[in-house]
């Protein structure tokens, strides 16, 4: 187990570098006590005037003035090149969900990059909150409160099955594979209900469902929250 740098029992904001409006940084505001960014992230909380509880990262993309501004107890560099800073952020963050704001919109690459760190840390709960939707790994069991005619997506990063109610098309008894079966651009009837036999599918939901879904994972028992993913599965390959 990574030893945390921030712990919490309430929702964690996690600030990153990429696109984020004044709109973003409130919703996240609102559900959030703490306050963490990933190294060029800082820009944005400060520039919202929110206090950082940490910075985490290589320190490449954060400015000299921004750090300055930051209590120097409250900087954690993190040298390694071989991450992101997404990845560094979230694996150092112990919390019943991390609410990221400023990975999506910009760089495909960077916004990918994002989908294989979720996959990396189940243990880890995430919603990114991108413009129009809300993006994370689904939990074991999720109440989506959708409503009819949302779209809701799954996108699998690995071979799984699930279970739905209120869905239009349900999923019971698909397998789903990145290769040769997706679920984009189902439809919720009203409220929707899931459940997946593995920590492997990325969810799409409308941008009003982030509260009741971050509610919901802050209530989730343990029993209720994928493991830490196994070392075998994301050891690095050998050269």
């Amino acid at each position: 187990m990574i030893p945390p740098i921030l712990q919490s029992t309430d929702p964690v904001a996690l600030f990153g570098g990429g696109e984020a409006s004044a709109a973003d940084v409130r919703a996240v505001q609102a559900l959030a006590t703490r306050f963490v960014a990933a190294d060029g992230g800082a820009a944005l909380a400060l520039r919202a005037g929110v206090t950082l509880d940490a910075v985490i990262g290589d320190f490449d993309s954060v400015s000299g003035d921004d750090l300055a501004a930051i209590p120097l107890e409250r900087q954690h560099h993190i040298a390694e090149q071989d991450s992101t800073d997404f990845d560094k952020a979230l694996r150092h963050i112990a919390a019943p969900v991390v609410l990221a704001v400023g990975f999506l919109g910009g760089r495909v690459d960077h916004q990918l990059g994002c989908l294989s760190v979720l996959a990396r840390y189940p243990d880890r709960p995430c919603i990114l909150l991108g413009r129009d939707e809300v993006l994370m790994l689904c939990p074991p069991q999720l109440d989506l409160p959708t409503r009819p005619g949302d779209v809701v997506s799954l996108v699998p990063l690995a071979p799984v099955q699930g279970t739905s109610t209120g869905l239009r098309w349900p999923i019971d008894g698909l397998q789903f594979d990145p290769i040769m079966r997706i679920g984009t651009s189902n439809e919720a009837e009203g409220p929707v209900s899931l459940t997946m036999t593995g920590p492997d599918m990325i969810l799409i939901a409308p941008r009003h469902c982030l509260e009741g879904v971050t509610q919901a994972l802050v209530q989730a028992s343990p029993s209720a929250r994928w493991p830490v993913r196994a070392e075998r599965c994301i050891a690095q390959p050998q050269s």
